[in-house]
């Protein structure tokens, strides 16, 4: 079950964040390659978002993760500000799945740089988000890693969906 702070805690099972974070970004290339640009345009189900509007989403999230981590680290008790993710998906379906996993990749990229040199006592500097409360400096590592898998699996199932398909 999620916690409060972190919605996406269930999605790691015990897995280290940072080992899921750093494997994210050749995941969705090698799943963007498999699925081509007809694949990109299918979803889990209608009215879900395509596999390249996950995408965008992902590369937006990417850059929200920069800057909270970032102030996180910048600023004592920090306070995240939240974004309505459906507002920022009304361009989606105008965006570019291959700009939006070069927008992702080289903002993970970076922000991976960022991680590697934050102190161990760092990770438990606090911060708070409005809707979850008081968290740590882990927890967004946390909430990255989760939500990684969470739109992995998304993806990764329209991919399975789309094999069946060609096979039945």
């Amino acid at each position: 079950m999620a916690s409060t702070e972190n919605p996406y805690d269930e999605f790691l099972k015990g897995r280290d964040p940072r080992d899921v974070i750093a494997e994210t970004a050749s995941r969705l290339s090698a799943l963007t390659t498999r699925l081509g640009p007809e694949g990109l345009e299918r979803s889990l189900a209608p009215g879900k978002w395509r596999a390249r509007e996950i995408l965008c989403h992902l590369a937006d999230c990417e850059m929200v993760f920069a800057f909270r981590l970032r102030q996180a680290l910048a600023e004592p008790n920090h306070v995240i500000q939240p974004f309505d993710q459906d507002h920022w998906a009304k361009p989606y379906p105008k965006l570019d799945a291959r700009a939006a996993l070069e927008a992702f990749s080289a903002a993970r990229q970076w922000n991976l740089a960022l991680l590697k040199t934050v102190a161990p006592e760092d990770f438990g500097k606090t911060l708070s988000h409005p809707e979850r409360g008081e968290m740590t400096f882990q927890t967004i590592v946390e909430t990255m890693g989760g939500h990684d898998l969470n739109h992995l699996a998304q993806i990764e199932t329209i991919a399975a969906q789309g094999k069946a398909a060609h096979h039945s």
